[in-house]
């Protein structure tokens, strides 16, 4: 249903996550008659979890161990990782600053040049210690380092932007990258985002990704909605490039997972975004908050460095356990933060789910009072839910 926003304009409306709740069938389950588990290029992951590809949260260690959680780690290709052989000096530094002296720092660490052989040396890092090397970088990283990482043992290749399209109009005589022809010529899968519609999902399907990361601004340390006023809320988005994935199979016989990505912090928030569509999410100040993650105990924004433009601030998240307690539990915290698998499979089988698949269906409802109704003790006393 389109609304007036104006005599000339006509707008839909678009709902969060927090705005919805998912709604009980005719029938339970037994928890361990629940799964699920899914696919992304040819890895079959039990834990429907990508970490972020932020340096925040995930370095050679988390990679690895997440690998072995039966989740995913991707790290970021053009993060501090790639840029300083001792990174842990770095982060150090970015903990360490104050407020007003964050973004400047920020700015003059990531001056420093991405360095092609760090990148190889961090691949061949997580994969002789047996994780799944899953790396990440722009459309510029993607032209600059594709035949180096053809030539290395990378598994899955992540393409991020704030928005990424098929169709880009650059400056004459400035290569622009063609995203079909990169989907062909890496040896490797291609995942690509970050997008939110029906139309620009298909045709990155079209293109030939291997899997498609929807969200634009949700995230924990992201401004781009203030700093940009673009995005749509994660409910609607990953609803609609959800439909364009189910359409897509059905024309192609290919299917192509979605990645809930950002605004994603509990147990909750993931079972809500798998019911709107997603095969799996991605997060990252949920890991981030582990005493593992290399942020230590903070999370900035992938595009807070920016030179010109900066679209990500730092929050302090703190340490409040370890990675395998936030993934499998047994949980600690009463709010929704650790055992996210736990989570998941005590919704499924509430919900009478018993896959990924089954979990897309239930029912779904508006519900703006879900998180507050009943809940003024908790919050008057910052408990559970109303931390």
């Amino acid at each position: 249903m389109n609304i007036e926003l104006g005599l000339n304009k006509k707008v839909r409306r678009a709902y969060g996550i927090d705005e919805i709740a998912l709604v009980p069938g005719n029938r339970t389950l037994d928890y361990d008659l629940t799964d699920p588990s899914w696919s992304i290029g040819d890895f079959k992951r039990e834990v429907p979890i990508v970490a972020s590809a932020m340096d925040s949260v995930v370095d050679v260690n988390t990679s690895v161990e997440l690998t072995k959680l039966g989740a995913l780690g991707v790290i970021n290709m053009e993060g501090v990782q790639t840029r300083y052989e001792n990174p842990d000096e770095i982060l150090n530094q970015i903990a360490s600053v104050g407020k007003n002296d964050f973004v400047p720092l920020m700015q003059k660490i990531y001056s420093e040049p991405v360095k092609e052989g760090l990148i190889v040396q961090r691949i061949n890092e997580v994969k002789e210690r047996g994780g799944i090397a899953a790396f990440s970088g722009t459309p510029q990283a993607a032209i600059k380092f594709k035949e180096t990482l053809n030539d290395s043992k990378i598994d899955l290749f992540f393409l991020q932007g704030t928005v990424v399209s098929t169709e880009h109009l650059g400056m004459e005589g400035k290569e622009t990258l063609d995203i079909k022809d990169l989907c062909q010529s890496m040896n490797v899968p291609v995942v690509a985002g970050n997008c939110v519609t029906y139309e620009v999902a298909k045709l990155l399907m079209d293109a030939g990704v291997a899997g498609l990361m929807v969200g634009i601004g949700p995230g924990a340390a992201c401004t781009s909605r203030g700093v940009l006023g673009i995005g749509i809320p994660q409910a609607t988005a990953i609803a609609d490039c959800s439909a364009a994935r189910n359409d897509y199979f059905k024309e192609s016989g290919r299917y192509i997972p979605i990645i809930g990505d950002g605004g994603i912090v509990t147990g909750g928030d993931i079972c809500k975004c798998l019911a709107c569509g997603a095969d799996a999410v991605m997060i990252g100040s949920p890991i981030a908050k582990s005493s593992n993650a290399p942020g230590k105990g903070f999370h900035w924004g992938m595009a807070t460095p920016s030179p010109v433009l900066p679209r990500g601030t730092r929050i302090e998240v703190g340490s409040t356990g370890s990675l395998e307690r936030i993934i499998k539990g047994p949980a600690l915290l009463d709010d929704g933060t650790h055992n996210l698998l736990g989570a998941i499979r005590t919704s499924m089988s509430t919900l009478g789910a018993k896959n990924i698949k089954e979990m897309q269906e239930v029912e779904i409802v508006i519900a703006p009072s879900l998180l507050t109704e009943g809940k003024v003790y908790q919050k008057a006393q910052q408990l559970g839910m109303g931390k």
